[in-house]
């Protein structure tokens, strides 16, 4: 599994199809996902950048591990987004039920960020969901970052302000070497 982070319009979701299609890999994206399977109150609540609870997220993923070919390499897109929910992840990895090859940690400045979701257009990215968004990527989602490597996990800081071809080109290099040193193992 490669997980992907950073905060919306860091490009999860381009890398993540990006590896998908070039790979052969299957790409979750939460954000999609969530897109398509929320609705009513909930549904409106994300429009305006509210997110999930753990329990929530936790429920929905599991779910789709269920119908994910787990033994074959993915790449994960928008979760763990709390420590609750990292803690999780990396209990399905301790528990073998996942293979985790690298989280990749996708930086770029507010204003690269601020401007490519701007130009994408989406109905929730508006000014203020887009600062909300900032807010609890610092607050919430940047501690993991911190979490994950005091449990040793593989992480790797990636400039996303860089053209899609070069971040691709990095990750992709650091992915061939995982996966070359657990073949070697």
């Amino acid at each position: 599994m490669i997980v992907l982070f950073g905060v919306a319009g860091s490009g999860k979701s381009m890398q993540g199809r990006l590896f998908a299609d070039e790979r052969g890999y299957a790409w979750i994206s939460t954000g999609e996902l969530l897109r398509v399977l929320v609705t009513g109150k909930r549904r409106q609540e994300m429009l305006e950048g509210k997110l999930l609870s753990d329990d929530e997220m936790i429920r929905i993923m599991d779910t789709v591990f269920n119908l994910v070919n787990l033994s074959e390499e993915f790449v994960l897109d928008g979760f763990p987004r709390t420590v609750a929910q990292s803690d999780w992840l990396l209990d399905q990895v301790h528990n073998n039920r996942i293979q985790l090859t690298a989280v990749f940690n996708l930086q770029a400045s507010k204003d690269v960020v601020r401007k490519r979701l701007e130009a994408r257009g989406r109905l929730d990215d508006t000014s203020e969901a887009i600062e909300r968004r900032f807010q609890e990527y610092e607050s919430v989602t940047l501690p993991i970052i911190d979490f994950f490597k005091q449990e040793s996990v593989p992480v790797y800081d990636i400039d996303a302000s860089q053209t899609p071809t070069e971040v691709h080109d990095n990750m992709a290099m650091i992915v061939d070497k995982a996966n070359n040193h657990a073949n070697k193992g």
